[in-house]
C-alpha cells in the first residue's frame, strides 16, 4: 500500500486564507496543532482519514491493472485453487476458506463470489445464483455451491509465476497479483466507489477482446467498445474510450406484437424487468404516457408485454417509453486501475494494450521457466545415462566416506563433461546416488536415448517460441478464442440514436380546458370549454380579440388573456403554421390585413400583433397549418361612405412577414364582417 505522506495526490491542502499548504510540512514542524500535550494523538488523526482513503482505494474498490481483479476477487479465485479438487463446493465452504485471506468479513466475500459467478466467465456455479434480468437474489451460501471455470483453471494460475505476500494477519501467504493471462477487467467489468474516487469499467465482449489483443500485436487499429449479457442495443459515439467524461446510451429493445401490443424482449444495462416495470408505471401515474396493462412473463429470456390502450400509436408509445421510462438510460464510465499501488485512468484502448503487453511477458516468462526445466531435465538424463551406461556407480563400492563416493563420481563423470551444457555439482552427483538399483538394472539405454532426443525436441520448441514470442502470443489468444469462444457472441446491438425530445415524445395523456370570456386555460377548468387532449409538456398558444397573443406552458391554470378567439398547441419553431389576421387599428380607424408566423417567442409575455393602438379588435383570423389560405369576403358597414360595400380580399397576395409587421391596408371605411369563402364558393 503506498504512503499517503509521500504520495503528492494526498499532500495538497488549503488553509482558511486559500493559500496552498502541504499537510506533511504542518505536521512535521508542529507535531501537536492543538497546542495540548495532553494530546499524543493529535498527530496521527491528521493521517488516519489520508490513510484511510488511500487503503479503501488501493485494496477495496479499484481494480488491479495487472490481474484485473479487486483484492476480494483476487481472494475467492486463490480460496477456490486451494479447495480445488474438480468437483462443486459449498459457497459458504469458500467465503469461509477467503476469509482466512479477507479481512471484511463473509458478507462482502458472498456478495462479490456472487457477482462473479452471475457473469458466468470465472466460477462455474451450480443451484440458484439469482436472475440478471428480473433482479431476483442468489440463495443463502450454503445453499449454491461453484468451482473454477476452466477457462479460469488455464488463464488465471501459475504458482511459479505468482509474488506472494502475508496475509492481513500474517498466518498465510496470499497473491499479490495472479498471473492471469487475459485482460480480465475488460471482460468482466467493475464498479466501485472508494473515498473521493470512483470507478465504472463496463464489460466488453470476450471474442471482441481477444480479436482486438491479436490486431495490437500484429500492429493493427482495432476498437472496442461494451457489450452487456441483457443485450439491448447502445449507441456508443461519445464513449470516450472508457474514460471519464464519456457516455454511452443503451436501450431496451422492442417487438410490435399487435396494434395495441409491445414486447420488451431485451433490457438496458443497469436495469432489471422489475425497475423497468416501476419506471413504466411512475409515468403513466404521471401521465406522460398511456399503458392498459403490463405482464412481465421473464424466465430464461426478457418479456415485458405492454398493453395499449385503444388508439394508441405503438410507434410514438415506444418513442414515450425511450423519452420518460427506463428503457433508455445513460452510463457514464469512468475508466479506474491501481498501478503500482496508485489510482491511474486510462482508456480501455490503453487498458488492453498494456494487457496485451502483459500477458505476452507471463508467456515469455512461463516458457523461460519451461527452457530451464527442460535443459536441467536433459542435464540429468544425460548424467543417468552416463553413470549407469559406463557403470560409473561400481566405482563406489570401495569408498568408505562420502566425500569419496562424490569424489570418485566426479573423477568417473570427468571424461564426459564436454558432452555437457553446464558443469556437474555436487548436487547432480548427490542425485546420482539415489538411483535404485531396480531402476539400474533395467535401464534400457535406447529408450533413455529416445526420450533424451525428446527433450532436446522440446528445448528447440521452447526456443523457437522465445524468438518469436508475439506469434506464439498471437497463437495463444487465438486458441483461448476456439476452446471458450462459442457462445461468447456480442449480445449488444451497436447503434446510433437520434435525440428524442421529452415534448416531442410525450404522449397526449391531459385534457385541456379553456374560459374564452374569462381569458383561462388549464387542466382543472373542467367545467369550462374541452379544447382537446395535450401532454404536461406541451405549450399552448392563445390568441385573443384585442390582436394580442401569449405562449404558455400546460398548467392547472393559466391566464392568457381575455376574449379568446384560437387555442392551439404551439411547438417551437413552427414554420408550416401561417396565420391570417384582419385587425381594426384603434376604436374607428382603418382595417389591415397580414400573413405572419410566430417564432422565438418568451412563455407568458403578451405580444400585440396591431399597431398598439388603444380600441384596436381583430375582425378575422385564421391559423393555416399547411400554410395555405383562400380569399374571404369583406362586407362594410351599410353606414359608411364606401360606394361598393361588398368585395373579396385575397391573403395569397400577401407576403409573409413577421408578426410585428402592421400589414396592407384592406379599408379605411368601417368592417362589419369577414369571412372565409367555402370550397363551393371558389
Amino acid at each position: 500500500m503506498s504512503d499517503p505522506e509521500n504520495d503528492s495526490q494526498f499532500q495538497d491542502t488549503f488553509d482558511l486564507d486559500g493559500n496552498k499548504k502541504n499537510v506533511t510540512e504542518e505536521i512535521d514542524s508542529n507535531p501537536d496543532s492543538t497546542g495540548n500535550d495532553n494530546a499524543p494523538l493529535a498527530k496521527n488523526y491528521q493521517n488516519w482519514f489520508l490513510e484511510y482513503a488511500s487503503y479503501v482505494i488501493l485494496d477495496r474498490a479499484v481494480p488491479s491493472l495487472q490481474d484485473g481483479l479487486k483484492p476480494v476477487q483476487r481472494r475467492i479465485l486463490y480460496s477456490l485453487r486451494e479447495l480445488d479438487d474438480g468437483r462443486y463446493n459449498k459457497v459458504a465452504n469458500v467465503v469461509g476458506h477467503s476469509m482466512r485471506y479477507h479481512p471484511h468479513g463473509d458478507a462482502s466475500i458472498y456478495s462479490a463470489m456472487v457477482g462473479m459467478g452471475q457473469r458466468n466467465l470465472l466460477i462455474d456455479t451450480q443451484g440458484n445464483w439469482g436472475n440478471t434480468l428480473t433482479g431476483d437474489g442468489a440463495a443463502a451460501a450454503r445453499y449454491i455451491e461453484a468451482r473454477l471455470s476452466p477457462f479460469a483453471r488455464e488463464v488465471i494460475f501459475n504458482p511459479k509465476t505468482t509474488n506472494w505476500q502475508a496475509s492481513y494477519d500474517g498466518r498465510n501467504k496470499e497473491p499479490v497479483n495472479l498471473p492471469a493471462k487475459f485482460p480480465l477487467v475488460l471482460a468482466e467489468g467493475c464498479e466501485g466507489i472508494a473515498v473521493g474516487l470512483a470507478c465504472k469499467m463496463l464489460p466488453h465482449n470476450f471474442n471482441e477482446i481477444i480479436d482486438a489483443a491479436i490486431a495490437y500485436l500484429e500492429k493493427k487499429d482495432f476498437e472496442l467498445y461494451p457489450d452487456f449479457d441483457t443485450g439491448g442495443s447502445a449507441d456508443f459515439s461519445n464513449y470516450n474510450d472508457g474514460l471519464r467524461g464519456g457516455k454511452v446510451i443503451v436501450r431496451a429493445e422492442f417487438e410490435i406484437r399487435s396494434k395495441y401490443q409491445l414486447a420488451i424482449t431485451q433490457i438496458p444495462y443497469g436495469t432489471t424487468t422489475s425497475s423497468l416495470i416501476d419506471s413504466i408505471v411512475a409515468a403513466n401515474t404521471k401521465g406522460k404516457i398511456k399503458v392498459k396493462k403490463i405482464e412481465d412473463n421473464t424466465a430464461e429470456n426478457a418479456e415485458i408485454l405492454v398493453n395499449l390502450p385503444s388508439g394508441s400509436d405503438a410507434q410514438a408509445s415506444i418513442d414515450a417509453l425511450y423519452a420518460f421510462t427506463d428503457c433508455q438510460l445513460s452510463i457514464s464510465p469512468n475508466a479506474c486501475v491501481i498501478d503500482n499501488d496508485k489510482p491511474i485512468f486510462i482508456g480501455v484502448s490503453e487498458i488492453l494494450k498494456i494487457s496485451t503487453d502483459h500477458v505476452k511477458s507471463l508467456l515469455k516468462l512461463e516458457l523461460e521457466i519451461q527452457l530451464a526445466e527442460l535443459e536441467e531435465k536433459w542435464h540429468f538424463d544425460s548424467l543417468e545415462r552416463i553413470f549407469i551406461e559406463e557403470r560409473i556407480y561400481r566405482r563406489i563400492e570401495e569408498c568408505e566416506t562420502w566425500e569419496a563416493v562424490i569424489a570418485e563420481i566426479h573423477k568417473g563423470l570427468a571424461p564426459f563433461k564436454d558432452t555437457l551444457k553446464r558443469e556437474v555439482t555436487d548436487e547432480d552427483v548427490a542425485r546420482l546416488t539415489e538411483i535404485r538399483i531396480k531402476r539400474i538394472s533395467k535401464y534400457n539405454s535406447f529408450k533413455a536415448l529416445d526420450e533424451i532426443k525428446k527433450t532436446e525436441k522440446a528445448i528447440r520448441a521452447t526456443k523457437r517460441n522465445l524468438r518469436a514470442i508475439v506469434r506464439y502470443t498471437i497463437d495463444y489468444f487465438q486458441n483461448l478464442k476456439d476452446k471458450f469462444g462459442a457462445g461468447r457472441e456480442r449480445k449488444t446491438v451497436i447503434d446510433s440514436f437520434e435525440v428524442i425530445k421529452a415534448s416531442d415524445a410525450a404522449l397526449p395523456t391531459e385534457k385541456l380546458y379553456v374560459n374564452r370570456e374569462d381569458g383561462f386555460i388549464g387542466l382543472s377548468l373542467k367545467k369550462d370549454e374541452f379544447v382537446g387532449e395535450c401532454t404536461a409538456l406541451n405549450d399552448i398558444i392563445c390568441f385573443c380579440a384585442d390582436g394580442t397573443f401569449r405562449v404558455s406552458r400546460v398548467a392547472d391554470k393559466v391566464f392568457m388573456g381575455k376574449d379568446i378567439i384560437h387555442i392551439a398547441v404551439w411547438n417551437k419553431g413552427d414554420e408550416e403554421t401561417i396565420y391570417d389576421l384582419v385587425y381594426r387599428d384603434g376604436a374607428r380607424g382603418a382595417s389591415f390585413a397580414k400573413r405572419f408566423l410566430v417564432s422565438g417567442v418568451t412563455r407568458d409575455k403578451a405580444y400585440d400583433l396591431t399597431k398598439g393602438t388603444k380600441g384596436s379588435k381583430v375582425h378575422y383570423f385564421r391559423a393555416n397549418k399547411d400554410g395555405s389560405t383562400r380569399p374571404v369576403q369583406v362586407r362594410l358597414s351599410p353606414a359608411s361612405k364606401a360606394r361598393i360595400k361588398e368585395f373579396l380580399f385575397d391573403f395569397g397576395e400577401l407576403t409573409v412577414k413577421g408578426r410585428g409587421t402592421n400589414g396592407n391596408s384592406v379599408s379605411k371605411y368601417a368592417v362589419k364582417s369577414i369571412r372565409a369563402l367555402r370550397d363551393s364558393e371558389l
